[in-house]
């Protein structure tokens, strides 16, 4: 059996291209370094005594079409699809390798996509309704921070 891809390195580098997104679009926004259950970034609007959590849900390979998620505690989950090749050689030789997709859902829907007879707590990305929604949709946070 071939070894599991170790992505602790990405999945970190995930989450500051998302604190980096925020910042780009005008959000405050901090990685935290301690464990949080359940979020990784707090988006803050000082002004307003306001924030919110994020958890940041990162896949590696390029075609991936889910992603495991089994604490809830949080405000958003940002899907970061690192697009960073295929798991297999094509035969075409393309290499998938592409710009990262950003999806930033609110967790309410991100719970009820799931499918509770799943017994690895999968998100299939085909369950969340109107998905294309939600990409690089940065003003969600924004809205709920004000």
């Amino acid at each position: 059996m071939k070894k599991r891809r170790d992505t602790r390195l990405e999945a970190e580098g995930a989450e500051f291209l998302v604190v980096g997104w925020l910042l780009v679009n005008g959000i405050e926004a901090h990685k935290t370094y301690s464990k949080m259950p359940g979020y990784d970034l707090i988006a803050v609007n000082a002004e307003g005594n306001n924030s919110c959590r994020i958890q940041v849900k990162s896949r590696y390979q390029t075609g991936v079409s889910h992603f495991i998620i089994k604490n809830f505690d949080s405000d958003f989950v940002v899907i970061a699809l690192l697009n960073r090749g295929y798991a297999k050689q094509r035969t075409n030789g393309e290499t998938g390798i592409k710009d990262p997709e950003m999806y930033v859902v609110p967790t309410k829907i991100i719970q009820e996509a799931q499918d509770p007879n799943d017994e690895w707590n999968k998100v299939s990305l085909s369950n969340i309704p109107n998905i294309s929604s939600y990409q690089n949709n940065w003003e969600i946070i924004r809205k709920a921070l004000n």
